[in-house]
C-alpha cells in the first residue's frame, strides 16, 4: 500500500484549523500547504487510515461547515470520501 494524497481547495482561514485536527490524530494523516494564496492543500493519508480519514473529512465538511473541494487524488479506491 502507498500513502493516498488528495489535493482540495478551503478557506484561507480554515487551513490551520483542519490541520490540527487532522494531525492530531496521530499517524492518520499530514496537511502540506501547497498554496497558502489559493488555499490549495494536499493531504497525505496513511495507508490503513483511509476510512478514518474519510470519515473526518466527512465530519468536518457536513457538521462543522468547512469548505472541502477536492481538485484531485492519487487514488481510485477511495470513492467513500463523498467531497
Amino acid at each position: 500500500m502507498q500513502t493516498i494524497k488528495r489535493v482540495f481547495h478551503v478557506d484561507r482561514k480554515d487551513i490551520n484549523y483542519i490541520r490540527s485536527t487532522v494531525e492530531s490524530y496521530d499517524g492518520m494523516a499530514v496537511i502540506k500547504t501547497l498554496d497558502p494564496y489559493a488555499a490549495t492543500i494536499e493531504i497525505l493519508i496513511a495507508p490503513g487510515c483511509e476510512t478514518l480519514a474519510a470519515e473526518l473529512l466527512n465530519y468536518l465538511k457536513e457538521k462543522e461547515g468547512i469548505g472541502l473541494a477536492e481538485v484531485g487524488s492519487n487514488d481510485e479506491c477511495f470513492p467513500d470520501l463523498r467531497l
